[in-house]
C-alpha cells in the first residue's frame, strides 16, 4: 500500500462540481448512526467496516472523483488507502473533514436518504399533492363506501405493520397495478407508507398518471396513525395479482407519456455497451421489476432495485451524483414511472429499450462484486464448537449488532472492523486463535489479513458463518454478552418497528417539514419538479 500523501478538496470544490453537473462521489466513512445525526446532502455511507463488499458496486468506475471524509475518528485516511489500493485513481480527503465543511458555511443533514426525502417534500409543496388525516382516512374506511389502501413499501415493511385493510403494492408498482385493484373510478385509493416521502410519490405517481379516481396521500403514514392513536395491522400478506391486458396498456401509455414529459431519454443495449466501454462516465443498470420477476431472468450486469426503493434511496444504490442511470423492465411501465422521478431528481436517466425476453439470459438473485482474497484457513462449525470446549478460542462476529443481538455463536464477542484500525491489537481480547465470522462469513473474510497482523496469532474463518452454525443445529445465546464497542451501525429509523416513543416519531415529521428550507439554504440539490396532472 503506498504512502503518498491524498489531495483535499474543499466544500468550494465539491459544490462547484455539483452545479456543473460533473461526477461527485462524497464518501462519509462513519459509521450509519453518526452518517445518520449530520452529512452533507449528496454524502453517501459507506463505512469503513464494510467498505470492500460495498463500494465496487456502488463506486463501479475507478476513475471516479472520490472524496472520503470522517468527523476526526482516523476513519478517512486509512478508507482512502484501502480504495487506492482496490485501484481508485483520484481519492482525496474533504478538507478538515465534517467539520470543515460546517464551518465553511456547508448545510448539514441529518437521517438517510436525505436527498430523496427532501425531493418528496419539494413535490409536494409544488403539487399540493392530495393527502388525508388519519382520523379522515379511517373514518372513510368505516363509511362503507368503495376505499382501497395501497401501501407503497417494501413487503417486508408491510409485514411488520400495516393500516388495516391494507394491499402491498411497492412504488413503482402502483401505476401498474392500480386499474386492477381500483377499477371503479369511484373508488378511492389511499396511498401510505411508514412517514411521508413514499407515499406522496406514489400518491402523485397516479395522479400524474391521470387515473379518475379519488386519489390521497394518507398524511404522516403510519406514524400518522398511530399519533392518532389508531390500530395498526400486523403480519398480514395481501398483495397485488397479475395485471389484466387492460390495466397493463393504459399503464404503459401513461408511463410513457410521463416519462417523456420528465425529460427521460431512451437507450439501446447497444448504446449501453458502449457508454461501458468507453468508461467516461459512470453508468448504473438497475433492472426495476419485483425480486421474483428479476429471479426469473434478467440482463447480465444488472442490478435488481426494485423502483419505488431506487427512488426512495437513491444515494444508496447511485452512489456517483452525476453519473448516467439506465433502467429496465418487461413492460416500460415500472422503468418510465421510477425514471420519471429520477429525472425530475437531476439525473441522467434513460430507459432501455428493444430488450425481449431472451437478453434476460440470467437468472438468481443479485450477486455482489467483491475484492479478491487469497485463499485462507478455515474451520467448519463442528469442530469449532469442540474448541469452544477449551480455552484459547476467541470468535469474533462482525455481523450486524442486531443480528448478533438476536442470536451468537456463544461468547463470541462483536466487534466492527474499523474498531481494529481505531485501536490496533486493543480492540480484540487476547487468545491463542481467532476464529472470525459474520452472516455467511464474507464480510469477516476482509478482517483476517488486519488481524492477523495485529495479533500475530492464527486467524481462521468460520465456514459458512452464522448460517452454517444455526444449520448445524449448534447453540446460541441473545443479548448484549460481549460488545467491544457501541452499537452505531445501523441508525433506528423512527418510522420503523413498533415500539417507537411517540416523541421520536412527531420529531422525525417536524424533520421533514424543514427540509425545503434545507434545500434552500444548500442550493445544490437540482431538483426540478412536473406540474401537477401532467397526463
Amino acid at each position: 500500500m503506498t504512502n503518498t500523501p491524498f489531495d483535499t478538496r474543499s466544500r468550494h470544490d465539491i459544490r462547484h462540481a455539483l452545479l456543473q453537473h460533473d461526477e461527485v462521489a462524497l464518501i462519509d466513512v462513519r459509521e450509519e448512526a453518526q452518517y445518520a445525526a449530520g452529512h452533507p446532502l449528496f454524502a453517501v455511507n459507506i463505512p469503513l467496516s464494510k467498505l470492500e463488499i460495498e463500494v465496487l458496486n456502488r463506486l463501479p468506475r475507478f476513475a471516479i472523483p472520490l472524496t472520503v471524509y470522517d468527523n476526526g475518528e482516523g476513519l478517512a485516511q486509512v478508507a482512502a488507502q484501502r480504495l487506492r489500493k482496490l485501484g481508485f485513481t483520484d481519492v482525496a480527503l474533504l478538507e478538515k473533514g465534517l467539520q470543515g465543511w460546517r464551518e465553511s458555511g456547508g448545510e448539514l443533514f441529518i437521517d438517510v436518504n436525505s436527498p430523496s426525502k427532501a425531493f418528496g417534500e419539494l413535490v409536494e409543496s409544488r403539487n399540493h399533492t392530495p393527502s388525508l388525516a388519519a382520523e379522515d382516512v379511517n373514518t372513510l374506511l368505516h363509511s362503507g363506501k368503495p376505499v382501497v389502501v395501497l401501501d407503497s413499501r417494501r413487503f417486508d415493511e408491510y409485514q411488520t405493520m400495516s393500516i388495516p385493510g391494507g394491499i402491498s403494492v411497492p412504488g413503482a408498482e402502483l401505476v401498474l397495478r392500480v386499474g386492477d385493484l381500483a377499477p371503479s373510478p369511484q373508488t378511492t385509493v389511499i396511498v401510505n407508507c411508514a412517514g411521508r416521502t413514499r407515499s406522496i410519490i406514489g400518491t402523485q405517481s397516479l395522479v400524474n398518471a391521470g387515473i379518475r379516481n379519488p386519489v390521497y396521500a394518507l398524511r404522516n403514514g403510519t406514524i400518522g396513525w398511530t399519533l392518532a392513536g389508531l390500530q395498526l395491522e400486523h403480519g398480514q400478506a395481501r398483495r397485488y395479482a397479475q395485471v389484466s391486458d387492460s390495466a397493463l396498456q393504459q399503464a404503459m401509455r401513461s408511463a410513457r407519456q410521463i416519462a417523456d414529459l420528465a425529460g427521460v431519454k431512451r437507450t439501446s443495449l447497444s448504446q449501453l455497451k458502449n457508454w461501458q466501454q468507453q468508461n467516461q462516465h459512470t453508468v448504473y443498470l438497475f433492472d426495476v421489476r419485483d425480486a421474483e420477476e428479476y429471479a426469473t431472468g434478467h440482463l447480465p450486469a444488472s442490478r435488481h432495485v426494485a423502483g419505488g426503493q431506487l427512488v426512495q434511496e437513491t444515494d444508496h444504490y447511485a452512489s456517483v451524483r452525476g453519473a448516467r442511470v439506465a433502467l429496465i423492465d418487461d413492460n416500460g411501465v415500472r422503468a418510465n414511472m421510477s425514471a420519471s422521478w429520477l429525472a425530475q431528481m437531476g439525473w441522467d436517466v434513460s430507459v432501455l429499450e428493444g430488450v425481449s425476453q431472451s437478453d434476460f439470459t440470467e437468472k438468481g438473485g443479485w450477486t455482489p462484486i467483491i475484492p479478491a482474497l487469497p485463499v485462507q484457513q478455515e474451520v467448519e462449525p463442528a469442530l469449532l464448537a469442540e474448541w469452544l470446549t477449551e480455552d484459547g478460542t476467541q470468535v469474533l462476529d462482525f455481523t450486524t449488532s442486531a443480528n448478533y443481538v438476536n442470536g451468537h455463536i456463544p461468547a463470541a464477542a462483536w466487534l466492527q472492523r474499523s474498531l481494529l484500525s481505531q485501536q490496533g491489537k486493543k480492540a480484540v481480547p487476547e487468545a491463542d486463535r481467532y476464529v472470525v465470522t459474520c452472516g455467511s462469513s464474507m464480510l469477516a473474510r476482509y478482517a483476517v489479513a488486519e488481524l492477523s497482523e495485529l495479533t500475530d496469532k492464527p486467524v481462521m474463518v468460520l465456514n459458512g458463518g452464522n448460517n452454517a452454525w444455526k444449520a448445524a443445529g449448534l447453540p446460541l445465546e441473545q443479548g448484549e454478552t460481549a460488545l467491544l464497542q457501541v452499537r452505531n451501525d445501523r441508525y433506528r429509523r423512527p418510522y420503523e418497528g413498533v415500539d417507537v416513543p411517540p416523541a421520536t416519531m412527531q420529531a422525525y415529521l417536524e424533520w421533514e417539514y424543514g427540509l425545503i428550507a434545507q434545500l434552500e439554504r444548500d442550493g445544490t440539490h437540482g431538483f426540478s419538479v412536473l406540474a401537477q396532472k401532467t397526463v
